[in-house]
Parts: structure tokens; sequence; C-alpha cells
């Protein structure tokens, strides 16, 4: 099994203030760098950054190898003492980046260990590149492949090789040592690919992978807004929804861009999907991490009887992703690590396509609030009614783009 080192840190000039990254990929056993990343991300505060540098190098050592086991080398404390299990994640603009960053490998995978800064000095440069040209008013980032560093780390010993005094031709020393000059800067070259910065895809980074997120048809529960996830009744659709679904699939079938169907194992959603895909002319996988949130003990209850049933627990839920609900129910944490999981799995199966996922409320909006990187709490500040369509696009490069959110004009007559 492959093992990689990790090396990430991100830094802010005014904290917050103009931010970046940098993350480094090593191979543990020949101390070769495999990847670098680093991306100007605008106004953030150190931590952010810290972990937007995690999830960079996370993410180019999962595309090098996924089975490979990874250990994370960082100066930040709190990054690494978090990610752990050590300390507590509270702030909310980290707790989105920290799941992502965990689902990015198995946790038995990755291990994590701090280190003083100045053995840290390959990240802090890439990030601070990054903020230099955020200084300049450049929408930057910077990404490398393992064949450009290994090609041009090869022109680059050439050319040092070439250089050495017994080698130089007579009467020609500047031209060889031009020639390692140019050398070195086409490693630097490769090692800093300009690319814009998250929400713009450049134009030779390929077709995204496309969600286009379908929560089911309304059942019998829904008018009623009461809690149905995955651990309770499991009901079908209502007559009314079979016909938002009928509805739903002559309005993709016009569009003609639906290339797979995902749903959830759940009734409600595989009926749905059946009625759409048929219509489609295509068939329906599933997948099991499409399902929605287990409520425990709220299953079936409006949020008037759980309020009057479990006020604590609610106020707790309310307050803290972590908090389960009553019964040993899921957490939006989990549901959230979750969703990332089956999305990473989902955009490798289907890159380049673009796929309807018939699924649920919460994991819905959890796609949308890891696209956006916005807090646990937005999912609070979300609709989404019955029947309706979202999309989110994802990028080669890693970035997302939110294109569509609660649609229901298709509903309409």
């Amino acid at each position: 099994m492959r093992e990689f080192i990790v090396e990430a840190d991100g830094g802010s000039r005014g904290n917050p203030g103009p931010a970046g990254y940098g993350a480094v990929v090593i191979d543990a056993a020949t101390g070769q760098t495999l990847a670098e990343a680093a991306e100007y991300i605008g106004v953030a505060t150190n931590n952010v950054a810290e972990y937007r540098g995690l999830l960079a190098g996370l993410r180019a050592a999962h595309e090098l190898d996924p089975t490979a086991t990874v250990h994370v080398r960082m100066d930040s404390k709190l990054v690494i003492e978090q990610m752990s299990g050590r300390w507590k994640i509270k702030h909310p603009d980290m707790k989105p980046l920290a799941f992502e960053a965990a689902a990015v490998f198995p946790a038995s995978q990755v291990t994590y260990e701090w280190i003083p800064r100045e053995q840290n000095k390959h990240a802090d440069r890439l990030a601070n590149e990054a903020m230099d040209a955020g200084k300049r008013g450049e929408q930057w980032s910077a990404a490398a492949s393992t064949a450009e560093l290994a090609a041009a780390d090869e022109r680059a010993a050439r050319a040092a090789a070439e250089a050495e005094p017994s080698d130089q031709p007579s009467g020609a020393p500047g031209d060889v040592a031009g020639a390692a000059v140019k050398a070195e800067a086409d490693v630097r070259a490769a090692r800093t690919v300009a690319v814009p910065s998250s929400g713009w895809a450049p134009a030779d980074m390929g077709a995204p992978a496309t969600f286009v997120l379908l929560r089911h048809g309304e059942t019998p529960l829904t008018p009623q807004k009461r809690f149905s996830g995955s651990g309770g009744t499991d009901p079908s659709l209502s007559d009314v929804g079979r016909e938002q679904a009928e509805r739903v699939g002559a309005a993709l079938a016009r569009r003609g861009t639906i290339q797979a169907v995902v749903a959830s194992p759940l009734a409600r959603t595989r009926e749905t999907a059946g009625i759409v895909a048929a219509r489609l002319g295509l068939d329906v996988s599933v997948d099991d991490g499409l399902r929605e949130t287990d409520f425990g003990a709220w299953e079936g209850l409006t949020f008037a009887e759980v309020r009057e049933r479990h006020p604590d627990d609610l106020n707790a839920w309310l307050a803290d992703p972590e908090a389960r609900p009553t019964g040993d129910g899921e957490s939006f944490a989990a549901t959230a690590t979750r969703i990332a999981a089956t999305r990473d799995k989902l955009i490798a199966a289907y890159a380049g396509r673009t796929v309807l996922l018939v699924t649920h409320v919460t994991p819905i909006k959890t796609f949308v609030r890891l696209a956006l990187g916005a807090p646990p709490e937005s999912l609070f500040r979300m609709e989404l009614s019955a029947a309706s369509l979202s999309a989110v696009a994802y990028y080669a490069d890693g970035n997302a783009s939110v294109r569509l959110f609660n649609d229901t004009s298709h509903l309409r007559a």
C-alpha cells in the first residue's frame, strides 16, 4: 500500500483578510513531491484557509491513489487536534470544511501530526504565493499534476547536470547556464498553473458531473409537515405525489439532458424515480447514501408535537448539528459526512455526465450547503418543496457551482 505525506498550510493577512492556502503531496518512501495545490480564496480567516489547505491536500492525494494511507503534517494545532477528534469543532465556518475533509478518505487511512512552522515551509510558500497573487488583484489558484511535476523536475535535473563545470562545452557557458535557468523556470511553471478560482470553470476543464436533485413527490405525511425520515413508516406517494412525478418526468424529457437516474432506497423516492425514469427510458439505480436522515422518536410527529414532547432535545438539535433527535436518530453532522462521501463516489462514477438524484429534503439541502461552503445552520434557512428540482455542477478541480434551487415551475398547469 502506498503512503503519502500531505503538508498543508493557510494564511490570512488581516484575519479575516485576503487569504490563501497551499498543500503538497509527498511520496513517503522516496520523498518525491507528487502534487501541489494552492489557491487565493478571497477574504477569510486563518483557520478557514488552513482547513481549505487540508481539504485540497487530501483531495490531491485521493486523486493519486484512493487506497493509500495518508499522514497529514500541519503547523496548525487547531486543525490537527480537531481532525484527530481531541478538540470539538464549534465554529460554523470550519464545521463543513472539517466534514468534507473527513470524508475524502476513510478515517483508518489518515493520521495527523502537528509540526513547527519552520518544518512546513513548502506549503507556507505556496499559500503566500497565492495571497501575493490576490494582492495583485488576480483571481488565482495553482495546481500541478504528478506528470507535469515529474517532467519539469527531469528537465531541471538534466539542465543542472549539463551546467556542471566539467560538462560545460568550451566557449558556451552562458548557453548552458541559460538552459538551467529556463529548466528551473519550467519547474516553477509546472508547479504554478494558473486556473480560475472557485465559481469559475476554465474552458479546458471538461464537462462537469452535474447532479439534478429531485425531491420525491408528496406522501400522505407531506401536507401535514410531519417528520418523515429513514426510520419511520416509509410511506409511498399519494395520488398528488404520483401526479407530481409525472409532471417532473415530462419536463425532464423535454429538456433531454438526463443520462442516468439514481434514487434513495426509500419507497417514496424509488416510486418517484420509477415514474420519471420510465418517461426518460432509463433504468433506476439505488444508492443507500441518498436516504433521508433518521429522525428517531420524532418520526411521524409534527414540529409542534416534538416541541411539546421533547423540548430539550429539540432545542439542542436546533443549536448543534452534532445533536441527535430523540431515540438515537441521525445528527445533521453525520448526514453531512454521509452525503459528502456519496457525492464524491457519484462524481467519480458519473464524471462529465448529468445524473438525476431522487432523494429527500435533508440530503438535497446538504448537497447545496456543502457546494456553497455554508454553515450547518443554513439548513434551516432553505425551503424545499415536494417534487422540486435543484442542480449542482462539480468540476474536475474540485470546485462546485449551484445552478438551480427549489424549482417548481414544472408543477404548474
